[in-house]
């Protein structure tokens, strides 16, 4: 099964400062079918304007990861973490038994990203931030973990504290990468940038694909794409 949500169908708000698009009910947003997929509780779709942000809040228990799409995303946390994280690059949070954190949007231009929370496997782990730069030259044509807590993850990944992998491609018009799942397993995939088609469905720029049931997923660009994906365990 490849149930596709159009951009158009998402939840969302517009607070001037930042406009969001929920794929899962989030805040206001409340739709019963979209609760979340496995483990994934959020995949929002933020566009933050030059010089604002979120300022200091709390999370628990959450492992919170930030996809860059464009411009850079400024992160403070109560443990002494600081870090600007760019387009292309990632940022993990484990918020644990507790983290207060901000972040702001120190650019002049606006800036794009995807939030994504993975409920973790354990509750109450130790909080905790990091953040890695991946080129996008290294995910041509090939998809690449990201951020992971799987066994086999590579040593690059940074880590999440679920059996879960976020995957990220840049694939050329016409070019195609595969991904197999273990029986059971779900994904979650969003063009950050174009359409693509996985398994012969179309899955237009900035829409999400929830899929189960597949066993290997053929993803090919329809022109110049950008994709993320999120490989799960069926449950929490």
């Amino acid at each position: 099964m490849i149930d596709v949500r159009p951009l158009e169908s998402l939840g969302g708000a517009d607070h001037g400062w930042l406009n969001a698009k929920h794929h899962f009910s989030f805040a206001d947003y409340h739709d019963p079918a979209r609760m979340g997929w496995g483990p994934l509780r959020v995949w929002n779709d933020d566009r933050i304007q030059g010089g604002t942000g979120f300022p200091p809040h709390g999370h628990r228990d959450m492992e919170i990861i930030t996809y860059v799409r464009k411009g850079a995303v400024t992160h403070r946390d109560h443990l002494n973490n600081e870090g600007r994280t760019v387009a292309g690059d990632v940022q993990v949070m484990s918020a644990g038994t507790g983290i207060q954190h901000e972040e702001w949007n120190l650019e002049k231009d606006d800036t794009t990203l995807f939030q994504i929370w993975i409920e973790p496997r354990e509750k109450g782990i130790r909080p905790r931030w990091e953040a890695a730069t991946f080129p996008k030259s290294d995910r041509k044509n090939q998809l690449v973990q990201l951020a992971s807590g799987k066994p086999d993850a590579p040593a690059e990944a940074l880590y999440i504290a679920q059996d879960a992998s976020i995957l990220g491609a840049t694939l050329d018009d016409g070019q195609e990468v595969t991904l197999d799942l273990a029986p059971g397993r779900l994904a979650y995939l969003v063009p950050a940038k174009g359409s693509v088609t996985v398994n012969g469905v179309a899955v237009p720029e900035r829409a999400g694909a929830a899929i189960k049931g597949e066993e290997r997923l053929v993803i090919r660009a329809a022109g110049d794409a950008e994709i993320l994906l999120a490989d799960l365990p069926p449950h929490a």
